[in-house]
């Protein structure tokens, strides 16, 4: 009988992610060919580096996607397109959060690889969608898909920020969230 319950009830959340996911690949795809545009206090070009270094308040915008961080290089192919120099990879830090139309997903560093249109978010990872919340070491977006996964693995949380270390431990953490449920009469 206890077997039986157990099962049962690995199986309702099993379809509880089964709805999350569902629910993530039913929006639109991101439009990650857009323009991006973005601010910060702070801006270094590096150009025999291909890269930008962007610091403080930084805002990222694509289409309807938002990325906000406190510091995020972007590394460009030194390609030019029309006078624009043309965005490989968007590397973010400090406080980071991605919005997009249904979702929110926070955390401490992220990677937007622009060729792949995937982003990585890393270090204690929030995926709120609706009422549903997800916690997790590392979340994987696919923007053209709309499919995230977030699991346990990855950074954990940071030590020695007060003091400027920001030492990075490895964590074998697990996934946890709440899924919201629908009123029934």
């Amino acid at each position: 009988m206890r077997a039986t319950s157990s099962l049962l009830g690995a199986a309702g959340f099993g379809l509880s992610l089964l709805l999350l996911s569902t629910t993530a690949v039913a929006q639109q795809p991101h439009d990650s060919n857009a323009p991006i545009n973005f601010s910060a206090d702070h801006i270094e070009l590096q150009d025999k580096a291909n890269r930008a270094v962007l610091s403080g308040n930084v805002a990222v915008k694509q289409a309807e996607m938002t990325l906000n961080s406190a510091r995020m290089t972007v590394a460009y192919t030194g390609q030019v397109i029309g006078g624009n120099p043309q965005v490989s990879r968007l590397d973010a830090s400090g406080g980071v959060t991605v919005k997009r139309p249904d979702q929110t997903a926070k955390s401490q560093y992220a990677i937007y690889d622009l060729n792949k249109r995937v982003i990585t978010m890393l270090g204690a990872v929030t995926l709120n969608q609706g009422g549903n919340v997800v916690n997790g070491g590392r979340l994987t977006m696919n923007l053209d898909t709309g499919r995230a996964v977030i699991d346990g693995s990855s950074v954990g949380g940071s030590s020695g920020a007060a003091n400027g270390g920001g030492t990075v431990t490895q964590s074998g953490g697990r996934v946890s969230g709440t899924f919201s449920v629908p009123k029934r009469n």
